[in-house]
């Protein structure tokens, strides 16, 4: 952030700094007015700041006086949201994909709706991504070299949220039943959610279990993903299935070794289906469409892992295998997402840990190549480079506030 606010000629502050922060508390008016145009960085800390740059704001229009930056999502507070209302536009910016990671633009999502496949003769990564699906994709975790010293980065990472971030937007007492709770949401991660039982077994109620989750969403550590019907307003009705953002957030917590993992197929599996669709997350946030994601499950446990959903209700269906073969068993949830969506349903893909990608008919496609599909062609290298993403991301996220800076 003090790279694009010195990018941008912004001055930079940050909340986690002690006088700026008592400062912003006491006399929020005040700073806002000794400023011009600024980075306000952790601005989770001070909600109550938001207010006088809406006043800034209506006294000044111009487009991107402010950038506030922060690791909540303030906007899921109504009294925020209803202060900047048609004041901001909002960008996530989620952890970093393996396409920013190999340095490309590539958008597998937009490549798939618009019918493109990739095919590639290299050999699948095998341990390899294993390896990055425990890794994930925080740049602090990625810069270190040992699973080790990413664990223990990840843990305090993790600490940090729980003890003052969700302490400053929630207001929850009870800290020390948020930590178990997030453990015990990895265990059923990639599953429906059941807040009963979730409470039954940290001691909560089924209420009080379904406000911690959607805290935890507020911090970007869980997303709740709807279920696909054909009549919207179905989707209210049916139960959401639970997904960490990010795999290796999500290793961190369940602590196995890459062996392990690579032994344990069930286990692999798991891992792989949230690198996917946290990789598909953050697919949508850079998109030149406008994406939803969804899955698909009926009562007769026909099952789709991901239903990619666009603004006019074409679908592409995503299944992930661990295995480096597939059968026709493994093609059935799709099938019957494509004889339910009808002409809505743009393509179905089979991600597998294979070498080959080909058509399966009706519209659907074994991708082999997972992680260099999802790079969108790399060669995925994963050794000899410590940050090789950093001037890359820093340049497009540079690029993107400028953009909104000089349009209204």
């Amino acid at each position: 952030m003090r790279q694009i606010a010195a990018d941008n000629g912004l001055q930079y502050l940050t909340l986690d700094d002690e006088l700026t922060l008592l400062s912003a508390r006491e006399d929020p008016v005040g700073m806002i007015r000794s400023l011009d145009r600024a980075v306000i960085d952790e601005i989770q800390r001070t909600p109550q700041l938001l207010l006088a740059i809406k006043n800034s704001v209506d006294e000044d229009r111009r487009p991107g006086r402010f950038l506030l930056t922060g690791s909540a999502n303030l906007m899921a507070l109504p009294t925020v949201a209803d202060s900047l209302v048609g004041r901001m536009e909002t960008l996530s910016l989620l952890p970093l994909s393996q396409s920013e990671i190999e340095e490309r633009s590539a958008n597998w999502i937009d490549n798939v709706f618009s019918g493109q496949i990739l095919k590639s003769v290299a050999p699948a990564l095998g341990k390899l991504l294993v390896e990055r699906v425990l890794r994930g994709g925080y740049p602090e975790a990625i810069s270190r070299a040992s699973a080790k010293r990413r664990s223990t980065w990840a843990r305090q990472y993790l600490d940090a949220i729980i003890q003052r971030d969700l302490r400053d937007i929630a207001g929850i007492e009870k800290l020390d039943k948020l930590p178990r709770s997030l453990s015990a949401l990895a265990q059923t991660a990639g599953q429906m959610c059941n807040y009963t039982q979730l409470g039954g077994q940290v001691g909560l109620d089924g209420k009080t279990a379904s406000r911690y989750i959607s805290v935890f969403e507020q911090v970007y550590l869980l997303k709740r993903v709807d279920v696909w019907a054909r009549n919207r307003l179905n989707r209210v009705v049916k139960t959401p299935k639970l997904q960490f953002i990010d795999s290796g957030l999500l290793a961190t917590l369940l602590n196995p070794s890459t062996e392990e993992v690579q032994q344990d197929r069930t286990r692999f599996g798991n891992a792989l289906e949230t690198f996917v669709v946290g990789e598909l997350l953050k697919h949508t946030t850079t998109s030149q469409g406008d994406y939803r994601l969804l899955y698909y499950r009926d009562a007769d446990k026909y099952e789709v892992d991901v239903v990619i959903e666009n603004a006019v209700g074409q679908l592409v269906g995503v299944e992930v295998k661990a295995a480096a073969t597939v059968k026709q068993s493994d093609l059935r949830g799709l099938r019957k997402l494509a004889n339910l969506a009808g002409d809505q349903f743009k393509m179905g893909i089979l991600l597998y840990d294979g070498d080959e990608t080909m058509p399966l008919g009706d519209g659907i496609w074994a991708s082999g190549q997972l992680h260099f599909q999802l790079c969108g062609g790399s060669k995925c290298l994963l050794t000899g480079r410590s940050r090789p993403f950093t001037s890359s991301v820093l340049s497009s996220w540079s690029t993107r506030f400028r953009r909104l800076s000089h349009n209204r």
